[in-house]
């Protein structure tokens, strides 16, 4: 079975609270219940793409369609600066780090995590999922969305689990520095494909590219993050008829 990585756009602080103006508030949603996955469209006008968006993610991945080009990455260090923002752990991204896909350059804003992850691959879960936001300068999204899978404990991840927020908004700031590079496969092989935002407001047009192989962490850091943030995975949405074209390894 092919093994992959996801780059991906989906957003939450940033993007979602974007779609409404500063004196109008979100409406409150959530992964279960009445203002779950399955009512997201109905909770406002402006979630209607959750339900009617015929271009929706995440999907499961299975076969590639045609090929195209690389994408290269390079991503500074960056100090930590964590938010439970009750839906996910979010690592806000200091300027500098860039994705390169397609003749367009994105800047990285930030990254965050799903447990199961959100996207399949042949139907299979993976345990995380992390998603590496990015917008360029005509406002388009991209996002680097790596899988994790249950193995060695990964020291990079160990630098954001040890300073998780354990309760809805909380925040954790330090000069101590992580790095997104740390948390990528040495090999960028990758699955693309068009969608959208996993959460609220569900806007598409995203490009989402899926890299080949997982990363690790422990048994004990799939735990620690399950005992704060639950099952914050998005079902998977039909394809209807999109393309998966598979990507060239830059390295």
């Amino acid at each position: 079975m092919k093994k992959f990585i996801i780059i991906t756009v989906s957003t939450f602080l940033m993007f979602h609270s974007a779609a409404f103006g500063s004196d109008e508030k979100a409406p409150h949603w959530t992964y279960e219940g009445a203002a779950g996955p399955a009512h997201w469209g109905s909770l406002s006008e402006k979630f209607a793409a959750c339900d009617a968006g015929l271009t929706q993610s995440p999907i499961d991945i299975s076969k590639e369609n045609g090929t195209t080009s690389a994408i290269r990455t390079d991503y500074k260090g960056t100090n930590l600066d964590l938010v439970n923002n009750g839906h996910t752990i979010q690592l806000n991204y200091s300027g500098g780090s860039k994705l390169y896909s397609d003749g367009q350059e994105y800047d990285l804003l930030q990254l965050h995590f799903h447990a199961p992850s959100e996207h399949t691959v042949n139907g299979h879960h993976y345990p995380l999922e992390m998603h590496l936001v990015h917008k360029a300068a005509n406002g388009s999204l991209a996002v680097v969305a790596v899988m994790f899978e249950e193995g060695a404990e990964n020291a990079e991840l160990a630098k954001i689990w040890k300073n998780i927020p354990a309760h809805a908004h909380g925040v954790f700031k330090s000069d101590a520095k992580v790095t997104a590079a740390g948390l990528l496969p040495a090999h960028q092989t990758y699955t693309k494909y068009s969608g959208s935002l996993t959460t609220p407001p569900c806007s598409e047009g995203v490009a989402w590219h899926v890299l080949t192989t997982p990363m690790q962490l422990s048994k004990d850091q799939i735990k620690a993050f399950r005992a704060i943030i639950h099952d914050n995975n998005r079902p998977i949405q039909p394809l209807n008829g999109r393309q998966l074209i598979e990507g060239a390894d830059g390295k």
